[in-house]
């Protein structure tokens, strides 16, 4: 469910007091754990480290971002890709496939020398 309209987008003041007259290039990472800022157009071009439960993850604003939350872009599960056997055995054919390829493609080099 969305915020009341009257109420507002919600936009952290500390944040907007941290990017006050300063200028993107020159300041810094700004660290924060306000996650559900929502994004402003005064923070474009700024770079925060947005806090994802374990380490602040570095967060360059842009103009497409300016509507969301600072949260979206710092995800909190890290990924570990699906597998088990079956995964292990269709990276070991890609592997062995691409060994094939450069060696194809070296042989193909050294015949035109």
């Amino acid at each position: 469910m969305t915020r009341s309209a009257y109420k507002g987008p919600y936009i952290d003041d500390r944040l907007i007091k941290k990017i006050e007259g300063k200028k993107p290039l020159e300041t810094g990472v700004i660290k924060t754990w306000a996650r559900s800022a929502v994004i402003s157009p005064e923070m474009v071009g700024f770079t925060f480290g947005v806090h994802n439960g374990r380490h602040h993850l570095e967060v360059l604003v842009t103009e497409d971002m300016v509507g969301h939350r600072l949260g979206e872009f710092s995800p909190t599960k890290k990924f570990q890709r699906h597998g088990g056997k079956m995964q292990k055995e269709l990276d070991q054919k890609k592997k062995e496939s691409e060994i094939a390829a450069a060696k194809a493609a070296k042989a193909s080099v050294e015949t035109k020398k």
